[in-house]
């Protein structure tokens, strides 16, 4: 058998409340192939699991289900037990899982979870065509093209009013989505575009206002008949979770359009307009470009802009720190990490914030980088920064609302 390999993150509610002790169990068919324990950052070590060939996910096929699924229980004191059924793991590829615990519900044993399987394994519903789906308003245009904090997730049809809204941050939705669309063991240049089509995608429906002119108070469905597949707390894959993080602010635009392109996407198709996920694997393994590729499909006078984040971060990243810088920048680095640690203990203590990046710093930032999936360089880049900024708000959030 090949391996493939697995990192569990285990939360209270929050990601600003990772829990430290948690058991983490994996099992197939009922049978318990590993226990332990989640550290001071309620991060597993390293699991290695068996899997199928990765070859199996480098073609169009339907007879071998490209990756395997486990299943992984959670246990901690005080909080409700927590079963997720269908984890997925790819021949060499990390998956990622977050798992939030609740607080003790006395009606409720215990919470069982499902990640629903890659919809290029599954059948879905078609998407419906834009001139199918009755729009009594006009939508509202923005005026620029944002990169929100949050977007609502609506998880089921638009008219399904009993369907659950989920606030999610914009970030992990589109590292989910692109989890639930492609196979994480393609070529980078592919992943990077169907990214980028999954990116404005969602872009368009915000700057649009596509379904709050409707009058409903979400962003998005999770349906593949109207937007992109979104599965609750579904499985990240390191491969796609650092492209998103290296060009979450970057989509597409067709000529003078000022709108995001509503990139529309199928498993494989000739269809004008739309993008063949299969055809750019193939593209890909040609050495296309992402934005070649892009092309390719939907037509050559596309080409990628960068949108600004509506983020309300109390400091703007400017500059790469690195270690041997001195100025202000490293010193709020120093004193936010300093924050964090009060959430996440495995973060090295920063004793004397003075603003110079010495070793300890570039430990600091190495530790926090490999907590959250991110390049463990020791340079705090754009993508570390947003980070670190989001994380700083989370037990901010938190803070206040236990003081509060």
């Amino acid at each position: 058998m090949e391996k493939g390999y697995l990192i569990v993150n285990v939360y209270s509610e929050s990601i600003a409340n990772p829990i430290k002790g948690a058991t983490v169990i994996v099992t197939k068919n009922g049978q318990d192939i590993i226990t332990t324990i989640t550290d001071e950052n309620g991060q597993t070590d390293l699991i290695e699991l068996d899997t199928v060939n990765k070859s199996f996910s480098e073609s169009e096929q339907y007879e071998v289900k490209p990756y395997e699924t486990y299943d992984i229980k959670v246990t901690a004191i005080g909080l409700t037990d927590t079963i997720v059924e269908g984890v997925q793991i790819f021949d060499g590829v990390t998956s990622i899982q977050n798992i939030y615990l609740t607080s003790i519900d006395e009606n409720q044993n215990e919470d069982i979870q499902e990640i629903s399987p890659n919809t290029l394994w599954e059948n879905y519903p078609p998407y419906i065509e834009e001139n199918e789906i009755v729009s009594p308003i006009a939508p509202i245009i923005l005026q620029e093209v944002l990169i929100p904090e949050n977007i609502i997730v609506h998880d089921g049809v638009p008219s399904n009013s009993s369907a659950p809204n989920y606030t999610v941050p914009f970030l992990d939705y589109i590292k989910n989505v692109a989890s639930s669309e492609i196979y994480s063991t393609w070529p980078k240049e592919t992943i990077k575009a169907n990214v980028l089509a999954i990116i404005s995608f969602t872009l368009n429906r915000i700057f649009t206002e596509w379904y709050r002119s409707k009058g409903y108070n979400f962003t998005v469905t999770s349906t593949t008949s109207y937007d992109q597949k979104y599965t609750k707390n579904g499985t990240i894959f390191e491969p796609i979770s650092d492209i998103v993080d290296e060009i979450f602010t970057e989509y597409i635009r067709s000529g003078i359009r000022v709108e995001p392109l509503l990139a529309h996407y199928k498993s494989n198709t000739s269809e004008k307009g739309y993008l063949s996920q299969w055809g750019s694997k193939t593209l890909g393994d040609n050495g296309y470009t992402a934005i070649e590729i892009l092309r390719y499909y939907y037509g050559s006078n596309i080409n990628i802009y960068e949108a600004k984040t509506t983020q309300n971060y109390p400091y703007s990243f400017t500059k790469t720190l690195k270690q041997g810088d001195c100025n202000n920048d490293v010193y709020i680095l120093q004193n936010t990490l300093n924050y964090i640690r009060g959430s996440y203990p495995g973060i090295p203590l920063i004793a004397n914030p003075s603003g110079y990046f010495d070793e300890i710093t570039t430990d600091a930032v190495k530790t926090f980088q490999k907590v959250f999936s991110l390049d463990s360089t020791g340079q705090v880049n754009y993508q570390t920064w947003y980070k670190i900024s989001y994380i700083l708000l989370a037990v901010e959030n938190m803070t206040n609302s236990i003081y509060s």
